[in-house]
């Protein structure tokens, strides 16, 4: 990582189906939750504050939370949330949190995703270098995630 670029992660993956398939993956808790790793009660919708606990082998139960940000049909889903808050003995409230936005182009023979999760500069200096690697490892898998499960549910 370079000093330029410790601000933000983006990621950008072609899948080969349609946006509208995409999108419900995106946007269905339920359909989130399984490739995401995280079991979520609720509907997206925005101002929603998302509550659910991890369900990712050695993560188990983990508490996991995101408030919804936008909110725009077949193209844009967006959320903010405390990166790599991971310890049940801090509260985290008090910080910053990140904002990560999913878009959504259609494209001849699929949907290109782009995934961009910023504000990494706001995170206290403390933890900001590992809560940024952390996801910069986690969006990669995340990406992988979405792919192979849109590919079995196709």
């Amino acid at each position: 990582m370079n000093a330029r670029d410790t601000d933000r992660i983006e990621e950008k993956i072609h899948l080969r189906v349609p946006r509208a398939r995409v999108w419900r993956a995106l946007t269905d808790a339920e359909e989130f939750g399984t490739w995401f790793g995280v079991k979520l009660a609720g509907r997206f919708t925005p101002g929603a504050s998302m509550k659910g606990t991890i369900t990712e082998k050695g993560h188990e139960g983990m508490r996991f939370e995101l408030v919804v940000d936008r909110i725009e049909p077949q193209r844009l889903f967006s959320w903010r949330w405390h990166p790599y808050a991971i310890d049940p003995a801090v509260d985290y409230s008090a910080e910053t949190p990140t904002l990560v936005v999913c878009v959504l182009e259609e494209d001849a023979d699929g949907t290109v995703l782009t995934l961009v999760e910023s504000g990494f500069d706001k995170i206290p200096a403390a933890r900001r270098a590992e809560a940024y690697r952390m996801h910069e490892e986690g969006w990669a898998m995340q990406m992988e995630s979405i792919e192979r499960y849109l590919a079995k549910a196709a």
